[in-house]
This record gives C-alpha cells, sequence and structure tokens, in this order.
C-alpha cells in the first residue's frame, strides 16, 4: 500500500505541497475555531509535538540514504 503512495508521491511538485500546506493551515484554523480549547495548549507542550511530529521526516530527508 505504502509502495503506491510513495509512486504518486514522487509525481507532486513544489507548488502541489504548498497547497496542501496551505489546506492543512486552513483547516487548522477551522479546527481551533470549532474547539476553542485547543488554544490554551501550553507553548512547550506544542513545540514537543512539533519535534515529535516532524522528527522523521526531517531524519528522511537529511539522513537517510
Amino acid at each position: 500500500m505504502f509502495c503506491g503512495l510513495n509512486e504518486k508521491v514522487k509525481k507532486l511538485t513544489v507548488i502541489d505541497i504548498s497547497l496542501v500546506k496551505l489546506s492543512v493551515f486552513f483547516f487548522s484554523i477551522i479546527a481551533v475555531k470549532l474547539s476553542p480549547g485547543l488554544l490554551k495548549l501550553s507553548y512547550p507542550a506544542l513545540t514537543i509535538l512539533i519535534l515529535v511530529c516532524g522528527a522523521k521526516p526531517f531524519y528522511n530527508v537529511w539522513f537517510k540514504k
């Protein structure tokens, strides 16, 4: 299953990836508007979430051969 997805991702351009990022950004705005309690998360907790979610892609791009 993932091999097929990897082949499809190779077809994406920089513009496609940036559009995906924008759609995630706008979805997160909607999620916060629907659930204002998300704004009460502390900055350290958000920083930890960012680092945890970004660690594997960062490793795959810069260190994996």
